[in-house]
């Protein structure tokens, strides 16, 4: 089975149990630090993907990392990810089970890129501008890079305005390098 169908299998599955016992969003919380704790540390997802490793040392390493962190029906999830051999799914599933939870709530998650850090003013005028497009809430991410070096680039929903400088340059070079302003003689 692919690692994609794992991932959604279980991520699926979780999101079926957190609806039933209404947990549903405690769970969604919990699914985002964990998925935030493994991007984050690779030294751990080495561990948990260790065929080596006793699965008992394994669960004990999660229960003690995300234990008093996370609801009880995120722990027992993660002892069964373990006694599963499917804990090195566990990033994989998170982030399935994080894209299920935005689109039942209805939520774009949104990137923002800019040359400098943004006001609350602007963050929130973006925020509203792209909800009033796409008509769902906004879980907006922004964050500056240094080489951008003017305006920004959004995406959302599988969509992207790009204001850079560096786009608007290229577009002209295009325009130039068909020479509509010559004569065909």
């Amino acid at each position: 089975m692919s690692t994609y169908r794992i991932n959604n299998s279980y991520a699926k599955a979780l999101f079926m149990l957190a609806t039933d016992t209404g947990h549903l969003d405690h769970v969604a919380e919990d699914m985002k630090l964990i998925e935030s704790v493994m991007a984050d540390n690779r030294e751990l997802a080495v561990v948990l993907g260790n065929p080596v490793i006793r699965a008992d040392k394994k669960d004990a390493i999660v229960q003690n990392l995300f234990g008093p962190h996370v609801c009880e029906d995120t722990k027992a999830f993660l002892s069964f990810l373990v006694r599963k051999n499917r804990s090195v799914n566990l990033q994989g599933i998170s982030k399935h089970f994080i894209e299920l939870y935005r689109d039942a709530k209805g939520i774009v998650l949104s990137d923002l890129v800019t040359h400098q850090p943004i006001d609350d003013n602007a963050r929130a005028m973006v925020t509203r501008m792209v909800e009033e497009y796409t008509g769902k809430k906004v879980e907006l991410h922004d964050h500056t890079d240094p080489k951008m070096l003017g305006s920004f680039k959004l995406e959302f929903d599988n969509k992207m305005y790009d204001a850079r400088i560096r786009t608007k340059i290229r577009k002209l070079r295009i325009a130039f390098a068909k020479n509509e302003y010559e004569s065909k003689l």
